[in-house]
């Protein structure tokens, strides 16, 4: 199992933990933000592909923002995948 910390930008969450086996997300934890979208969000995640994860939820933006908890989400594992 591999564990990710992520320190997001631009977002009310301040940081994204996340453990992948073999290509799928385990388990994910935010520090911060809306509480009930991200442990719905986190509930939705496990057991879901990184490279689905990131096809879902890159470029979802929260307001007027650029960005957003599950956007931050996708740059997190895309820096995975990419490493």
């Amino acid at each position: 199992m591999e564990h990710i910390t992520y320190a997001t930008k631009g977002v009310c969450s301040r940081k994204i933990d996340i453990d992948v086996q073999d290509g799928v997300i385990v388990k994910v934890a935010f520090l911060g933000g809306c509480s009930g979208n991200t442990q719905g969000l986190c509930a939705l995640l496990e057991g879901m592909t990184v490279e689905d994860a990131i096809k879902r939820l890159d470029g979802i933006k929260c307001g007027p923002r650029p960005t957003s908890c599950p956007d931050q989400l996708a740059n997190a594992l895309k820096e995975y995948i990419n490493k």
